[in-house]
């Protein structure tokens, strides 16, 4: 198994990440895929979508075994939701 090693501060991978889906990857990926996931390489721009982290993640070190993968979920701010419950009021 092959251990691989962040090259960039968690800063920066946010950044680059943010950066490339905006610029490059978002109108490529965002109609019909609400909801996925985007696995984004924050050095070559390349990326993978599937319909879990790792699934995306997996393929896209299967095109480039060095990647620096950055994670989004598509149509959110957040991969991932913490708690069950909506902050709305009852009407």
């Amino acid at each position: 198994m092959t251990v691989r090693q962040p090259r960039y501060s968690k800063e920066e991978f946010a950044r680059r990440g943010d950066e490339i889906y905006e610029s490059q990857v978002r109108q490529q990926v965002e109609e019909g895929n609400h909801g996925k996931i985007v696995a984004i390489d924050i050095e070559t721009g390349a990326f993978e979508v599937a319909d879990a982290p790792m699934v995306a993640v997996d393929q896209l070190y299967e095109r480039k075994p060095d990647a620096q993968p950055w994670v989004i979920r598509i149509g959110h701010r957040a991969v991932f939701r913490f708690g069950g419950r909506s902050q709305r009021k009852p009407v």
